[in-house]
């Protein structure tokens, strides 16, 4: 009968605690970004510097 590989399993148990950590990590990076592009989490709203672009310029 042939002996199980303990080293074996345990880097495949490394490897996929890698794999699964840096899925993780790229998924917040995502977010990240998202979050950036959308400060208020909204995508749809203007920010407030659109938003008074098209006003007109007051003269003091």
């Amino acid at each position: 009968m042939a002996k199980t590989n303990f080293q074996y399993e345990k880097r495949q148990r490394e490897l996929e605690k890698k794999k699964k950590a840096e899925q993780k990590a790229d998924e917040k990076a995502r977010r990240k970004l998202e979050g950036k592009d959308h400060p208020d989490g909204e995508p749809g709203e203007d920010s407030p510097d659109e938003a008074g672009a098209d006003a007109p310029e007051r003269q003091p």
